[in-house]
């Protein structure tokens, strides 16, 4: 079976956008992807978009509006994706089925979001749709109340981490000044960030605005090719691992804290590449909000079970650590179109590895893990990347 490879990529810059719809953010993505890749629209045999939207915008059948940005695509097979804030990365996925089953060459993968036109309350209430609402709608604060209550969880049985969690949030805000296509390109540092204020407010339980990602616009596009025509091509990241596995979405119904079907997906890529976390020069994962990253460093196996916070604490996942996470400023400083997000971590990932990541450039990286998850770790997916020229 021929491996799918990622030859070239296209991102917007992430924030409070001037381009009016997904329409137009997908239509600039996609541009840069096809110059990037080297190719033409016509050498495109399939598009898989990742839109989120759930009441962003009246405007659906999202994927049939990569074409109304490109006409030259009105005949090309078009599918959209949704998956919670895995969205990209199910498109990704979809991407890669058709590349392998053989039916196509070339495929785009194409995430974006258009956030920031609806009102804020309205945000909170469409993102609490990535929850049981059957059980959890009436969760104080949205989507973030319920990572308010996970972080309220965590504290009650491990012991209060706030200031960690600062930690986390300002290593992540500090690499993104070095993003160009970042939200927020900020240092805050720990003090302002540990320190609730009227500029960094409670959000939701222990969390404040500084724990929590950012809502945005922007769109991020992948370009896959088959191992045979990547090798004809500029550059090819192969995928050593990729995986999904998901948990029950009802919160009442497990652990929370246990993250395990993060767990799994990362246990079972480590296994499937033949890897360790040793081997990997660096992590994309999903900070949505900082006691999800501290979460995540113990489901991918930094730290036991409520340990994650020595993880930050002895600077493993800083810039210059043993393992890097999110030197793209992560989620956090990045920004959080839903759609598009796990597409952008893919190509922060493959950035790194192609020496194109400019000054967030970890030096030497051979080998990038992204963990992209939907809901509160309800969808999970890990991929293990490298260069193959």
């Amino acid at each position: 079976m021929t491996q799918a490879q990622i030859i070239g990529w296209g991102h917007t810059v992430f924030g409070k956008s001037d381009h009016p719809d997904t329409e137009s953010l997908m239509a600039d993505a996609v541009a840069q992807a096809l110059a990037h890749a080297q190719i033409g629209a016509e050498d495109v045999d399939g598009i898989f978009a990742g839109v989120f939207n759930n009441g962003f915008s009246k405007q659906d059948f999202q994927g049939a509006l990569v074409a109304m940005g490109d006409a030259r695509f009105a005949h090309t097979p078009a599918t959209r994706f949704e998956n919670a804030c895995a969205t990209g990365s199910a498109a990704l996925h979809g991407a890669m089925d058709f590349i392998e089953a053989g039916r196509g060459r070339i495929a785009l993968v194409v995430g974006a979001e258009k956030m920031t036109a609806t009102p804020t309350a309205d945000v909170g209430d469409i993102l609490l749709s990535a929850s049981y609402r059957a059980e959890e709608a009436d969760v104080e604060g949205g989507f973030a109340g319920l990572f308010g209550q996970i972080a309220q969880g965590y504290f009650q049985r491990y012991g209060d981490r706030s200031e960690e969690l600062a930690m986390i949030a300002a290593k992540n805000h500090a690499n993104g000044i070095a993003n160009p296509y970042a939200h927020m390109r900020k240092d805050f540092g720990v003090s302002f960030c540990n320190t609730v204020s009227e500029k960094n407010p409670r959000v939701a339980g222990p969390l404040r605005r500084t724990d929590c990602s950012l809502v945005s616009d922007g769109a991020a596009v992948l370009v896959l090719a088959d191992a045979e025509t990547a090798a004809t091509m500029t550059r090819a990241i192969g995928f050593r691992a990729r995986v999904q596995a998901n948990d029950i979405m009802a919160l009442s119904r497990r652990d929370v804290l246990e993250f395990r079907g993060a767990r799994m997906a990362w246990a079972k890529a480590l296994e499937e590449a033949g890897l360790s976390l040793d081997d990997l020069s660096l992590v994309e994962t999903h900070d949505c909000f900082t006691i999800a990253e501290m979460l995540e460093y113990e489901a991918m196996g930094l730290a036991e079970a409520g340990q994650g916070h020595r993880v930050i604490r002895d600077g493993v996942t800083h810039k210059t650590g043993r393992l890097p996470v999110n030197p793209s400023g992560g989620l956090k400083s990045k920004g959080h179109p839903i759609g598009a997000t796990g597409v952008s971590m893919h190509v922060m990932a493959a950035m790194q590895l192609t020496d194109e990541a400019g000054d967030m450039q970890i030096d030497g990286a051979k080998l990038a893990g992204v963990f992209n998850m939907g809901g509160a770790a309800v969808t999970n997916y890990v991929s293990v990347l490298e260069r193959v020229k």
